[in-house]
């Protein structure tokens, strides 16, 4: 099974992929710092600079073979959504969410996975997800703290799990709340999404209460990490994708993948 991974950072979600049995064959990456990192874990992939210029052909002209590509994944730009900023979403000039899908539609891989911040499920996430099932997905959306892969931290991160209509076999775990022969409309999606958030809330909070209360008490947020003046590596570190976070559902997408082909 192959994949693309766009924002790819340090590769945290690469990383994830190959615990899984995933190769990635395509980065998309355009900090400096972040490319070195790539370039020297995975110094056989090529890396492009620009999500706003990465197309098929451009993947073609590299050596990527685009019919194989199975898995498209990516933790978009989090500033337009995160409650430590602005919050202006389409407004942002770092919304790049239109470029994801515009990639998803020209090279129409089976899985789409998504990574943001908590902040994207009040603004922003209807949106993907209506333009996921505008172009041919069936989504579901999941909260993953990263306390629950044993984090001494919360980082709740929103993990949106898309899977191509085209395909033959329809996955169950998509279909809960359609209904058949009908088609949802964009509010009654949304109220889907949130009566999935309410329900899962209370059962996140109960996961990780005990975490907090070991953070408090942790020595690593009132010592030194060694690591402050090197600030491009702090900064890719806190943009990273925690790869034990989504491994879960990059395991369970290559299972599926194996038991199909």
């Amino acid at each position: 099974m192959k994949s693309i991974e766009l924002f790819a950072g340090i590769g945290g979600i690469a990383l994830a992929a190959e615990w899984a049995g995933i190769e990635t064959v395509a980065l998309c990456e355009r900090d400096p710092f972040c490319q070195q990192v790539l370039n020297k874990h995975w110094p056989s992939v090529p890396i492009f600079d620009d999500i706003c210029t990465l197309n098929k052909q451009a993947l073609e002209e590299r050596g990527v073979d685009v019919g194989t590509i199975e898995l498209i994944s990516g933790g978009y730009p989090c500033q337009p959504f995160s409650v430590a900023g602005e919050r202006k979403g389409e407004d942002d000039d770092r919304h790049l969410w239109p470029e994801v899908k515009r990639l998803l539609q020209e090279i129409q891989p089976t899985w789409f996975v998504g990574e943001n911040v908590a902040g994207h499920i009040t603004l922003g996430l209807d949106t993907v997800l209506f333009d996921l099932e505008s172009i041919g997905y069936t989504w579901q959306p999941f909260i993953i703290p990263a306390c629950a892969v044993n984090a001494p931290h919360r980082r709740d991160r929103v993990f949106i799990v898309a899977y191509s209509d085209s395909k033959s076999r329809s996955l169950t775990i998509f279909n809960r709340d359609r209904k058949k022969g009908k088609s949802r409309n964009k509010k009654e999606k949304v109220r889907s999404s949130n009566r999935f958030f309410a329900e899962m809330g209370p059962k996140i909070d109960s996961d990780v209460r005990g975490w907090e209360t070991e953070l408090a008490k942790s020595r690593l947020v009132r010592s030194d990490d060694g690591i402050p003046y090197l600030v491009d590596r702090l900064r890719s570190l806190g943009n990273a994708v925690v790869p034990q976070q989504i491994y879960p559902i990059l395991k369970f997408i290559k299972q599926i993948n194996d038991m199909e082909t």
